[in-house]
């Protein structure tokens, strides 16, 4: 006898319920596809904002746990009480650690500080004020890294997960350094995004908090002109410019040769003690003139050899622009059409461009880590090494720069990794070019 057909109806459900819960670990469980998630670079939006949550809950961790180390936030607030208190002349704003040499961007962002923080004393505020921008960095480095598809997710668990470093720069010690790279990384992301204007304000803004952003700027200039032409880079680089002249406008107009000097001064001599890179060299070398002049020479060198390079993939990236402006009104609006790959073409002269004043640099502190820490990973994979190389290198950098004080070996093996680095990432992207 045929069972009833209510019963029959009854059943369906519990069945299709276990075959709904198996096509789920087969879907999601399964090894290989599990392992996607942290190999493949199209998941590293998904990956990173599991990353963002955690990292939220360190930072509320390290501030709450670890003592906070007092290094120059007190002479920040000296140097910004100063300009609060009417003195425009920048030979006269002076901290516990010397004269001020920032631009004036910095001051007016300090100066903010010292108000929400009480003059300074409500150390906390700051330090959550820095978890935040941390925050903001992640996910403007992350937005670039998931438009390139260039670096594997797990990437992120050494970006993320290793860095004692970059933890303590942003809210054991507040240096005024993250504050400028978060502009920058806001800058290339509104680049990205053909928001050029606003691309060159938030550029022109980091510069003026500290003038290491100037570093990436010979790949940008490639970018204006290969994207925008003469005419309009001319008028970007005056946008620039204005906005250097309107933020120093009263300290230039107190003393234009003290702010100059002070905020701009490129013949800086570095202490020895506090060299990350150069420990293995006699003091005597380390600040004669005639040592940073041939590092200048090195440094200026290398970026005309990837100049050829860099105009090469600039130019492919505005075609490759104007190209999908000119098909996207074409497709309906439920296809979708992806050529977010392409932002690799002006992400990577931008990031060589910063990484080889690293590797020429005259002295590197700790806080300067911040300057390229997140762009490693990214330069790694421009390399044609096997990944547990690239992996290895990043291993030994993050070494070199959590070891305190630095030590010979520390600083050769930095050295060594920079030029491995540079070298990998240069090399084959040169001879591609004049093959073609």
């Amino acid at each position: 006898m045929a069972p009833r057909r209510e019963l029959r109806s009854n059943l369906n459900p519990v069945k299709m319920s276990r075959k709904a819960t198996k096509n789920w670990y087969e879907n999601y469980l399964e090894w290989g596809k599990l392992t996607s998630l942290f190999t493949d670079p199209r998941n590293f939006i998904f990956v990173g904002r599991l990353f963002i949550i955690l990292e939220i809950a360190l930072n509320v961790l390290v501030i709450e746990r670890v003592p906070y180390t007092e290094i120059d936030w007190k002479a920040y607030m000296q140097e910004v009480e100063g300009f609060l208190n009417g003195t425009l002349d920048y030979s006269k704003l002076k901290g516990d650690t010397g004269p001020l040499v920032y631009p004036a961007g910095f001051v007016y962002i300090f100066s903010m500080l010292y108000f929400i923080t009480e003059h300074g004393a409500k150390i906390k505020i700051a330090q959550y004020f820095f978890a935040f921008l941390y925050i903001i960095l992640l996910v403007l480095v992350f937005r670039i890294y998931a438009k390139t598809k260039k670096v594997p997710p797990y990437v992120l668990i050494i970006m993320c997960c290793t860095s004692y470093r970059i933890h303590s720069i942003f809210t054991l010690r507040l240096f005024n350094d993250p504050v400028a790279v978060v502009l920058l990384f806001a800058s290339l992301n509104a680049f990205l995004d053909d928001r050029w204007y606003l691309g060159s304000i938030l550029y022109s803004m980091a510069v003026s908090v500290k003038m290491n952003i100037l570093l990436f700027a010979p790949a940008l200039l490639v970018a204006y002109i290969c994207n925008l032409g003469i005419i309009k880079t001319i008028i970007h680089l005056s946008i620039c410019a204005l906005i250097q002249l309107l933020l120093g406008l009263p300290f230039l107009l107190n003393n234009a040769f003290a702010y100059i000097k002070g905020s701009f001064n490129f013949g800086r001599v570095f202490e020895f003690k506090w060299t990350v890179n150069w420990r293995f060299l006699p003091e005597h070398i380390f600040i004669h003139p005639y040592f940073h002049i041939s590092l200048l020479v090195l440094h200026v060198l290398t970026l005309l050899y990837c100049a050829p390079t860099w105009i090469k993939y600039m130019k492919s990236y505005a075609k490759l622009k104007c190209m999908e402006k000119s098909l996207q009104p074409q497709l309906r609006r439920k296809e979708k059409f992806d050529m977010s790959t392409l932002s690799q073409l002006f992400i990577y002269p931008i990031f060589i461009a910063n990484f080889v004043g690293m590797t020429f640099s005259r002295s590197l502190h700790y806080q300067f880590y911040i300057w390229y820490y997140h762009t490693l990973p990214y330069v790694a994979w421009c390399t044609g090494y096997k990944t547990i190389i690239k992996l290895t290198i990043l291993g030994i950098i993050e070494l070199s720069w959590n070891t305190y004080p630095s030590t010979v070996f520390s600083s050769i093996s930095l050295h060594i990794c920079h030029l491995m680095l540079l070298f990998g990432s240069i090399k084959d992207k040169s001879n591609s070019v004049k093959d073609k």
